[in-house]
């Protein structure tokens, strides 16, 4: 009891310290807080556009009430809306089956002898994600372009493998695999990073252990790198999981053009332009609600399924 007493006095003097210590660290987050509201709940009163016959220049509250028409009119037989959700749904399946790839590559990026040849070999894959999309489609069309394209250079008029020159970047039937290649190559430097520092915080003794008993470095790539970087790896394919209908705008609009629009076509391009070069406010708008409704119920289903799973979650 008298142990018990001690302990609680201790608990009573060091309770106001730290309080002096919190209200300080909380009154450093408010500027943060504020930011967030005023750029991510604030414009969420423009969502009120989706409800109503919104035109240019006019009031929100002066427009005519719609309802749901414009929600409706996204599957309608007449809406291009479900070829645009079909584009955006594969093309994040094929993201989310290349999601082991910055896992191997830190892998092996940390399992290289030489300090030196790893550090090249990061700086060089992950350099891409600093390069802008229009870089990117620069580079690549200078590889793979029908008329000066080194690939056509190399395959039909040196080596004559190929009987008339290719055009992969005007080709729908490649239009999926070819954006999951540039996109892969664009980041997936980047994000092994993230998996790098996840393995360097694996505790060294594991590793020490596993080679006195004579296991090799793939034996431990198995048993001790892989499950130790698995909650970072969950935490990733969650959040990867709740973006599936937000892959991104740039690189499909710097890609797209006449050939390819049926296959390259997502909901982010597609509400550009619908809302501002259509200038239909009111559609664009809803297609935008509905991608942020899917996205928030995909992501709290996966985390529901993971933590009932793996007990792992990030909510």
């Amino acid at each position: 009891m008298h142990r018990l007493r001690e302990r609680s006095v201790r608990m009573e003097k060091t309770a106001p310290r730290k309080r002096k210590i919190e209200v300080p660290l909380l009154v450093l987050t408010v500027p943060f807080f504020l930011i967030v509201v005023l750029f991510s709940y604030v414009p969420l009163w423009g969502w009120s556009i989706a409800f109503v016959d919104y035109v240019p220049g006019r009031s929100i509250l002066e427009s005519a009430f719609a309802g749901f028409k414009y929600f409706h009119r996204l599957f309608d037989s007449t809406s291009d809306f479900g070829t645009v959700l079909r584009n955006t749904l594969v093309l994040s399946f094929l993201h989310l089956i290349c999601s082991p790839l910055p896992v191997l590559l830190a892998i092996m990026i940390t399992n290289l002898r030489s300090g030196r040849f790893a550090k090249f070999i990061q700086t060089v894959t992950s350099f891409p994600n600093f390069i802008s999309w229009i870089i990117v489609y620069s580079v690549f069309f200078s590889f793979f372009s029908i008329d000066d394209g080194m690939l056509n250079k190399l395959l039909y008029g040196t080596l004559h493998w190929i009987k008339e020159p290719s055009n992969l970047l005007s080709d729908p039937r490649w239009t999926w695999w070819f954006m999951t290649l540039a996109t892969v190559w664009k980041t997936v430097g980047w994000t092994a990073i993230i998996y790098i520092a996840a393995i360097a915080g694996i505790d060294q003794e594991q590793y020490q252990a596993a080679e006195v008993d004579g296991a090799s470095r793939f034996k431990q790539a198995i048993h001790i790198t892989i499950p130790g970087i698995m909650p970072t790896f969950t935490i990733l394919l969650l959040l990867n999981i709740g973006n599936m209908l937000n892959v991104g705008f740039d690189q499909y609009y710097v890609f797209g053009n006449a050939l390819v629009q049926e296959k390259i076509d997502v909901i982010d391009t597609y509400t550009y332009r619908v809302g501002l070069l259509n200038m239909d406010f009111s559609y664009s708008t809803a297609a935008g609600i509905f991608k942020s409704l899917v996205s928030v119920i995909l992501l709290f289903t996966a985390n529901f399924v993971t933590r009932r799973t793996s007990g792992r979650s990030i909510m």
